[in-house]
């Protein structure tokens, strides 16, 4: 029996930059992909190019699928804590032609390219729009999904 297909989720809020890495090495990833609209944030080290730089020196490949990023209103929803709202905007959103095309590029990455871990900003994966691509990737491949959580410092 073929083993089962691993993908992580992670997201940094409150964590800085490093503990993040570390417990990206710690789990054996090989490949974050970055499912925010928008990769750049106002925490050190949480830009596209400083993160997949800090990536790059522990061994880690870097891919950024904006189509697979919460839009505007569903950002507004999970900052709201209003989950309801964000489930039913990110789900019409995975309809578009660029988020079906990236859902599948995400798969055959998990497939090819593991261990992959998704990443976003909010800490609580039930918090974010990371949970249902993960849900997604899971029933399309039985892929485990194990949400990691570095320590915050």
């Amino acid at each position: 029996m073929a083993k089962a297909r691993k993908l992580f989720t992670i997201g940094y809020e409150q964590t800085p930059a490093k503990a993040v890495l570390d417990e990206l090495q710690r789990a054996g990833v090989k490949l974050l992909v970055d499912v925010r609209a928008i990769a750049s944030s106002r925490r050190p080290g949480f830009s596209k190019t400083q993160l997949a730089a800090g990536l790059d020196e522990r061994g880690i490949g870097y891919v950024h699928l904006r189509g697979l990023g919460t839009p505007k209103d569903g950002r507004e929803a999970a900052r709201g804590g209003d989950m309801k709202a964000l489930s039913k905007i990110y789900h019409a959103h995975l309809k578009t032609p660029q988020a079906r095309a990236e859902m599948d590029e995400l798969e055959t990455l998990v497939i090819k390219a593991g261990p992959v871990c998704i990443l976003c900003y909010e800490r609580d994966h039930n918090a974010c729009h990371r949970k249902f691509i993960a849900e997604i990737i899971e029933n399309r491949d039985g892929a485990k999904i194990e949400n990691l959580v570095a320590p915050q410092f």
